[in-house]
C-alpha cells in the first residue's frame, strides 16, 4: 500500500506525435513541482519504477508533485522511433521542452520550481536556459546526475564508449536501420533518431556548444548568464561517460551562477560506489544522494 498516486499525461506535440509525461505525486499534494528529464539512449523511467522506486517518488514523498518527461518517440511517448523519425535535439530543446513545461502549468497550476536531469538531460535543460532565459528566474534550483557536454576525460572506458561505439559504431547501425537501435544494441534503455545521435555526437567530441540547424550558438548565449543553482552529481564508477573533469567543463561553461559538485562513492562517506546508471537506481542512493538533493532544494527554496 502507498500514499503516492502515478498517472500518465500526454502532450500533443504535433499531428502527428504525442508526448509523455508521468505524474507522481501524493494524492493530496500541493508542493512545487519538479521537472524531470532523462538523457540519451534513456526514457523517464530511469527516475521511477511504477512500484514507487527510484528518485521521483522519493521526492513525491516529501511533498513534490512530479513529472518525468519521455522526450519524442522514448518511453511512452508515440510513436516510438522508428526509420524515418527526423527529430533531433534541436528539436526537444525547442519544441518539446516548451510543450512540456506548458503541460506542467496547465496541470499544476504552477511553473516547474525545480528540474532534475540525469547525463544529456543537463545538456539539454542548460540547452533551454540558453534558448529561453525567460526560464532562468522562474526555476529555484535543479540537480544534475552525470551531466557533461563534452567527454575530455582519457579513461580506457570512454574511448570503448566513446570513440569505438558512440562515434564509429553507432552511425554505422544508423544509417543500416534508418534509427540507433540502442535497446536491441543494449547500448541503453531506448533509441535514438540519427538525428539526435549525429547532434549529440557532436557536441560530446569537444566542438563548439552550436546548433546544427540553426547556427544557435548555446555557449555564447550562457557565458555570461546566472543559471538557477546547480548541484551537480558525479559517481566514482562513473569513469567514461561523468568524470569529474568532464562535469566540470560542463559547469564552466554553463554560466556564472552557482554550482556544486559532489562526488558519491565509498571513499567519500556514502554507502556505494555509485556509476553512471545506478546513481538513480541504486537502493542505497536514497541515503546517499537522494538526500543530498532533498537538502539542495530545501535551501533554495523550501516546500
Amino acid at each position: 500500500m502507498t500514499d503516492l498516486q502515478q498517472h500518465s499525461l500526454f502532450v500533443d506535440l504535433n499531428a502527428a506525435q504525442q508526448l509523455h509525461l508521468r505524474y507522481i505525486a501524493k494524492a493530496d499534494a500541493t508542493g512545487p513541482a519538479v521537472f524531470f528529464m532523462h538523457g540519451a539512449v534513456e526514457n523517464g523511467k530511469i527516475f521511477y519504477t511504477h512500484s514507487n522506486k527510484g528518485l521521483a517518488p522519493f521526492l513525491a514523498r516529501l511533498g513534490y508533485r512530479c513529472y518525468v518527461a519521455d522526450l519524442a518517440g522514448r518511453g511512452e511517448s508515440k510513436p516510438a522511433i522508428a526509420r524515418g523519425a527526423a527529430y533531433g535535439q534541436t528539436e526537444a530543446i525547442c519544441a518539446e521542452i516548451p510543450a512540456f513545461i506548458d503541460k506542467i502549468i496547465a496541470h499544476s497550476g504552477e511553473f516547474p520550481r525545480f528540474w532534475v536531469a540525469h547525463s544529456w538531460g543537463g545538456v539539454l535543460f542548460n540547452s533551454a536556459f540558453a534558448r529561453f532565459p525567460e526560464y532562468i528566474d522562474k526555476v529555484s534550483a535543479c540537480a544534475y546526475f552525470g551531466s557533461k557536454r563534452s567527454l575530455y576525460n582519457r579513461h580506457l572506458g570512454k574511448f570503448i564508449k566513446g570513440n569505438l561505439i558512440w562515434y564509429w559504431l553507432a552511425p554505422k547501425y544508423a544509417q543500416k536501420h534508418g534509427y540507433l537501435p540502442a535497446r536491441q544494441l543494449k547500448w541503453g534503455s531506448d533509441n535514438e533518431t540519427i538525428k539526435s545521435h549525429y547532434q549529440s555526437m557532436q557536441w560530446a567530441k569537444v566542438l563548439p556548444w552550436v546548433d546544427s540547424d540553426d547556427g544557435f550558438d548555446y555557449g555564447a548565449a550562457l557565458r555570461e548568464k546566472s543559471l538557477p543553482p546547480i548541484l551537480h552529481i558525479a559517481g566514482v564508477k562513473d569513469k567514461s561517460l561523468a568524470q569529474p573533469i568532464d562535469i566540470q567543463k560542463f559547469m564552466q561553461e554553463s554560466g556564472v551562477g552557482l554550482q556544486e559538485l559532489k562526488i558519491y562513492g565509498r571513499s567519500h562517506g556514502h554507502h556505494h560506489d555509485y556509476g553512471h546508471i545506478d546513481m538513480l537506481t541504486h537502493p542505497q542512493a536514497v541515503r546517499d544522494q537522494f538526500l543530498d538533493v532533498q537538502a539542495w532544494f530545501a535551501r533554495h527554496g523550501e516546500i
